[in-house]
């Protein structure tokens, strides 16, 4: 008899984590590994927050906050979202939730029944699928290719609509891509969801403050579409702020009750001084902010150089990322080439031929010693994810091996 449950034998770990901890055990194991797999800024969150944080422990700010978060830091977020977005979204439509990661989590129980249709275009964020997969919907996947941008049409969305669709999930700026769409381009979206007022869109905006082309666009904007819009957002990346694990959202009422009541049986409200921290964060307005514009700046910077340095890999095909921190680069036209035989690739895994992006992933980690992560754990195996959230040496340098391991090929 099983005794673990079939939701956890089923689900995937996630696969940015498990190479970054493949990473890290080669590391410990004395190899020189340089890791491009995690999402995570390599910038220390603004001494202004510290210092607030600081402050709220010696203010005694250490007792039960409310479930979905102190009032002043949900007014704030409702600031935040008229500032930044445009967005009205009431304090009481507001969730605090220990990262964006649960707001999501939390948005797709409150939402999927067992059955009830998700749409995701692929490639889509790691733990979309799995979060479904944990409440019996079903998956309908739409493929977007390199060519487009990795953008959805809105024909190919009508087309995928069902009276079965209750949810449809999406990122901007992407992870794994790096695309954004723009306002038009969301517009366009939003008038074909309108004609579906069953379906709800879970718009993931977690990347908005690293954004290349200006003004980020959020599709809850359009006033015919806000009541169908879950607004998801954070302070993990925009303001380097990953451990501190505090997101939101903004969502129509119901829904935003509806997650606070699953909220409270299952974490409650998160930590104190994290929220007090992101108080804090919320005031700063991203067009001022020094400490953001300089961080955006600094990967703008790394963006252009990795580009040129990506695109004289033989066999990689490459955009340009208009946001986030990833590249996406394309690498079906090396599957079928060999290894060389005494590679340590070969050797472990009894393996001499590229045949997907996993294959190319390990080959990379076991004989370049760089991580990233296979595009098939993001839905599209032709692509790996590459991040350049790490120091100008470190990219010049994992390209260089990338290149080598590359030109091994035969």
């Amino acid at each position: 008899m099983e005794i673990l449950s079939n939701r956890v034998l089923t689900m995937a770990e996630s696969e940015t984590l498990a190479m970054t901890r493949i990473a890290r055990e080669l590391r410990d194991a004395g190899k020189d590994v340089i890791s491009l797999s995690i999402g995570e800024p390599d910038f220390n969150t603004p001494e202004i927050i510290k210092e607030f944080a600081k402050q709220a422990i010696d203010e005694n700010w250490t007792h039960y906050p409310p479930v979905p978060g102190y009032p002043e830091l949900r007014k704030m977020i409702s600031h935040k979202f008229k500032r930044d977005n445009n967005l009205e979204y009431k304090p009481e439509q507001i969730i605090v939730s220990t990262g964006a990661k649960q707001s999501i989590y939390q948005t797709v129980m409150s939402l999927v029944n067992p059955g009830d249709e998700v749409i995701i275009p692929t490639p889509f964020w790691v733990s979309y699928k799995e979060i479904v997969k944990v409440a019996d919907g079903k998956i309908v996947y739409i493929p977007t290719k390199i060519e487009n941008d990795f953008k959805v049409s809105p024909q190919e969305l009508k087309a995928a609509i069902t009276p079965k669709t209750k949810l449809i999930m999406f990122s901007s700026p992407s992870n794994p891509t790096g695309m954004l769409y723009t306002k038009e381009e969301l517009k366009a979206i939003a008038e074909v969801v309108k004609d579906y007022p069953h379906v709800i869109i879970m718009a993931d905006e977690i990347y908005e403050h690293i954004n290349f082309e200006g003004k980020h666009e959020s599709i809850a904007q359009f006033d015919f579409i806000k009541e169908q819009v879950v607004t998801v957002n954070g302070v993990a990346k925009g303001f380097a702020m990953t451990g501190w694990r505090v997101g939101f959202i903004g969502a129509p009422l119901y829904i935003a009750q509806a997650c606070n009541k699953l909220q409270g049986q299952v974490t409650s409200a998160t930590c104190s001084i994290a929220q007090r921290a992101v108080l804090k964060a919320m005031e700063l307005d991203p067009e001022t902010s020094q400490d953001i514009i300089n961080m955006r700046e600094t990967f703008r910077k790394r963006r252009d150089m990795m580009y040129e340095l990506l695109k004289e890999i033989p066999g990689f095909k490459v955009t340009l990322p208009q946001g986030a921190f990833y590249f996406f680069p394309d690498i079906s036209n090396l599957y079928g080439k060999h290894v060389p035989k005494d590679t340590v690739y070969a050797k472990t895994y009894q393996k001499t031929v590229i045949e997907n992006s996993t294959d190319m992933c390990m080959y990379l980690l076991y004989d370049a010693n760089v991580a990233l992560v296979q595009g098939i754990a993001f839905g599209d195996d032709n692509c790996i994810r590459l991040s350049y959230a790490t120091s100008d040496d470190k990219l010049k340098e994992a390209a260089r091996r990338i290149k080598a391991a590359i030109l091994a090929l035969s």
